[in-house]
């Protein structure tokens, strides 16, 4: 576990030397992006705009606030990216992926020790979601706007079928597990599950819940979902599709700083107050947002297509 805590943090340095590298080295060229039509420096001011800039702090403090609690981010903050419209949507898989690599990686650091989790279990399955995210960053990256506003809208609308699944305590969320770790075909099932995870998590489709219902469903013991969707969230998204987006420049540079810094501190808030939240009711509402916001992108795709 200490070796899992030293890359949690070498993720976190990883992470911001990239953005700085790539920050130095756009700001160098005067070329327009061939999909937002703005050079850095545009896409920079844009950012900086104080209704922007209020937005994407306050998004970065609640949505990962929200995410230490297991309700995940990637909702909630695709969601306020949407209606607040601070972030453009083509930019909103790799604002996600690397904005939320600093307090996904802290998370990590924190619940590590949560459980005992069989090391050969967990670290295999965080491989594999590395894997995963690898391979489908390389592609979405590479989506222009239409593309990425179906496919937003396709994973929002599982992640809230999902999350709905959970508070209602359906499907393998009924179900209770003991077990710490597993072999054989479950080991298999785990590390093939969680390879298309990690490559969903390129489109916005949040790893924690259906992570959370592949270990129960396995027979795992439900603390072993913690250090598990969150060890793997950290990786894929520091070693995984994070650097990827970032060398595609597939992102908000803004709203990423901003994530990663007033998540840190929602991480730290809700990693000590955690006991005092109805994440029932929490989790209702996201749920309710996040079918409203899986058809604004659909809405979206349809009438405007590539359009802003």
């Amino acid at each position: 576990m200490y070796v899992l805590k030293g890359l949690s943090l070498l993720g976190v340095a990883l992470c911001v030397v990239l953005m700085i590298v790539k920050q130095m080295q756009l700001k160098t060229t005067t070329d327009k992006d061939p999909v937002t039509g703005m050079t850095f420096s545009e896409t920079w001011a844009q950012g900086m705009k104080p209704k922007n800039l209020v937005a994407t702090i306050l998004i970065g403090f609640i949505a990962n606030f929200f995410d230490t609690l297991g309700i995940g981010s990637f909702a909630p903050s695709t969601t306020a990216f949407k209606l607040t419209k601070s972030v453009d949507d083509v930019n909103i898989p790799g604002t996600l992926n690397v904005g939320d690599t600093v307090p996904v990686c802290i998370e990590a650091y924190l619940f590590f020790d949560f459980v005992e989790m069989d090391l050969l279990t967990l670290v295999s399955m965080i491989v594999a979601s590395i894997a995963g995210a690898y391979l489908a960053a390389g592609v979405v990256s590479k989506f222009n706007r239409k593309k990425v506003r179906f496919a937003m809208a396709a994973a929002m609308f599982v992640l809230a079928t999902i999350m709905l699944m959970k508070v209602l305590g359906k499907g393998p969320f009924g179900e209770i597990g003991t077990e710490l770790g597993v072999r054989g075909i479950k080991l298999v099932i785990a590390i093939v599950v969680n390879f298309v995870l990690g490559g969903l998590m390129s489109i916005g489709v949040g790893l924690y819940a259906p992570c959370m219902a592949l270990c129960v469903l396995l027979g795992l013991d439900t603390g072993c979902a913690f250090p598990a969707m969150m060890g793997s969230c950290a990786f894929l998204m520091a070693f995984g599709n994070g650097p990827k987006f970032i060398k595609e420049g597939r992102y908000d540079p803004v709203a990423c700083w901003t994530q990663a810094i007033a998540g840190a501190i929602g991480v730290y808030c809700a990693y000590k107050f955690v006991s005092s939240l109805d994440l029932r009711t929490l989790t209702i509402v996201v749920v309710c947002v996040c079918y409203l916001t899986a058809c604004l992108f659909l809405y979206d795709g349809i009438k405007k297509g590539e359009a802003l």
